[in-house]
């Protein structure tokens, strides 16, 4: 009897293990940053490829997290001070509603844009826990810094950091 369950344990383990398959990967530092083309609540669409030769700085967000909100105006500070031929800042709304986010923005007047990832496919493929988290793509479209947690973003430390990565020179 031992055996008989010892073997259908086994079995089953097995069955399990190359069913479900590799876990998916996710988004490593130092690596190049997992693709995307997402929508933005105008109609815009965003492709990260087409985005190399800026730093591209990427927040998941949403109207309901208290640290989302609280560091939104420092990010939109960031957003007027460096250079839009040199850096791109898109936010990605995760389990929100569009709506809540467009007026989010315009009260707080941010002009930078509101992805949506309606079946967290995005936020899968970066290894996303909780909101807010940010991820600082370099110039070559390598993943260089990763943020969990509500950042001030114009702070000295945050913007030196930022800056360095606009100041690298493209290969």
């Amino acid at each position: 009897m031992k055996i008989f369950l010892l073997t259908i344990t086994a079995c089953c383990f097995l069955f399990l293990a190359t069913a479900c398959g590799p876990p998916p990967k996710k988004a490593v530092v130092g690596q190049p940053a997992p693709d995307f083309i997402l929508l933005d609540t105008k109609g815009k669409t965003w492709n990260l490829s087409e985005l190399k030769g800026k730093v591209v700085f990427v927040n998941f967000w949403a109207t309901w997290c208290p640290p989302c909100v609280e560091e939104m105006p420092s990010m939109q500070k960031v957003n007027a001070f460096m250079p839009s031929n040199q850096f791109i800042m898109l936010t990605i709304l995760s389990n929100d509603q569009p709506s809540l986010a467009d007026a989010f923005v315009a009260r707080i007047g941010a002009t930078f844009p509101v992805l949506v990832d309606p079946k967290n496919q995005v936020a899968t493929a970066y290894g996303v826990t909780g909101v807010p988290e940010t991820y600082i793509i370099d110039k070559q479209g390598v993943l260089r810094e990763k943020f969990i947690g509500g950042v001030r973003w114009d702070g000295t430390q945050a913007m030196q950091m930022l800056v360095k990565y606009v100041a690298q020179e493209t290969n």
